[in-house]
């Protein structure tokens, strides 16, 4: 996919797109521009095309390969989808493989982050659990939810992980405001969360998607589950994310009263993600690992 995008590069929002500034000086003389030598992210440009001199435009054309979209039917063990995502992250490395993001559901399990406290494990003997090698704490991975797993390259995103979980975050609150549902982000709370609190009631929000990561070589992996609709019981044996206040708990999509199926969890998810991200994606093959059993 190319697209070409008119951008502002003047000094006062040059930053928002990750462009160098334009080389005013302070008496606003007519000078030249300073010629735009690099950018960040995936965009070429011409810098001959600059136009004016205190108005400077440059024309951006975005050259990004569009990404695999691929969904698993059937649920996929942990350590199979760990060892795939482990093999696709090396083939994006040496320039073999494009970019993906793969869809898929697990078996009942938990899986516990880098963060992992041995005291948020409340059950330890209740469902399988892995050393997921991914950024946060224990989470919950099970039927009815959905697992999107993002091998994206942030070479060509400017090496940001902060704007990388940013617009994870943003993705993800862009598919809920399809089902009318208000996501939100919190200070030192990772994930989306939705604000139950009745009037005039004690504070309760609810956690309905959770973001974890991993970046080799600037390379990711691992990535978000969004409850559609999971057994929310199955997270009482863990310390979800390692919070255990009473005002937050955990929710999902049916819970909220949107009966959501998961294709159309999916098309929001996909509708969202070209959103966010600025790309086209591309239908593919998931990758190819045997089902779980049973």
């Amino acid at each position: 996919m190319t697209v070409t995008k008119r951008r502002w590069c003047g000094r006062e929002d040059s930053n928002l797109h990750g462009l160098p500034h334009s080389d005013l000086n302070a008496a606003r003389l007519p000078v030249p521009p300073r010629p735009h030598a690099w950018l960040r992210g995936p965009y070429t440009c011409d810098p001959e095309r600059c136009e004016g001199i205190i108005r400077c435009y440059i024309h951006l054309t975005m050259t990004n390969a569009p990404i695999e979209w691929a969904v698993s039917d059937a649920a996929i063990d942990y350590p199979a989808a760990l060892e795939a995502m482990q093999t696709r992250v090396l083939d994006i490395q040496a320039g073999n493989a494009p970019e993906m993001v793969w869809l898929l559901e697990h078996p009942p399990l938990y899986t516990a982050g880098t963060s992992a406290r041995d005291t948020d494990l409340r059950a330890p003997g209740r469902f399988p659990v892995f050393d997921a090698g991914r950024g946060g704490q224990y989470t919950y991975h099970g039927p009815g939810q959905r697992v999107a797993y993002t091998m994206m390259d942030l070479n060509k995103r400017g090496r940001d992980v902060r704007q990388f979980v940013g617009q994870l975050e943003a993705w993800i609150i862009a598919a809920l405001s399809a089902f009318n549902i208000d996501g939100e982000v919190r200070d030192g709370r990772v994930g989306v969360w939705v604000d139950r609190t009745q009037p005039g009631g004690a504070v309760r929000e609810d956690k309905i998607a959770a973001i974890g990561i991993r970046l080799k070589r600037w390379v990711s992996f691992h990535g978000i589950s969004l409850n559609v609709e999971p057994d929310l019981e199955h997270f009482g044996g863990i310390t979800p994310c390692g919070i255990d206040d009473p005002r937050y708990g955990v929710t999902s999509l049916v819970d909220l009263g949107r009966p959501v199926s998961m294709f159309e969890a999916d098309s929001a998810l996909r509708q969202a993600f070209e959103s966010v991200f600025e790309t086209e994606t591309v239908i593919a093959a998931p990758p190819n690992v045997v089902a779980a059993s049973g």
